[in-house]
């Protein structure tokens, strides 16, 4: 079984980052996540079958892109797993086949 990736790009800025804990990144439905984060999400235009997200801190503001035919319970976790590592939430390590690298 090949691993899925999930890209973070960047280091973000003291002002992106919350105090958020793992309760706060999962408890909190993922709309009112985002506006509250004030982070962007977008739909990936990368074909390769193995990208499953990024993230991307540019200026100040963390953006999310993740493939448009993701399902909607990967794209919940994976972008709650984004955001735990961008904004230095202690969580455990994905399941396989995910994996979270920098680049």
């Amino acid at each position: 079984m090949s691993r899925q990736r999930v890209d973070t790009v960047g280091s973000p800025q003291d002002d992106l980052r919350a105090v958020l804990t793992p309760d706060d990144l999962f408890g909190a439905p993922l709309p009112q996540l985002l506006a509250k984060l004030d982070v962007t999400l977008d739909e990936s235009t990368i074909t390769d079958e193995r990208f499953r997200g990024a993230a991307v801190v540019a200026r100040d503001r963390l953006f999310l892109s993740m493939p448009p035919d993701q399902p909607s319970w990967e794209r919940d976790a994976l972008v709650r797993a984004l955001l735990g590592k961008v904004l230095n939430v202690p969580l455990s390590l994905l399941p396989e086949p995910y994996r979270l690298t920098e680049v």
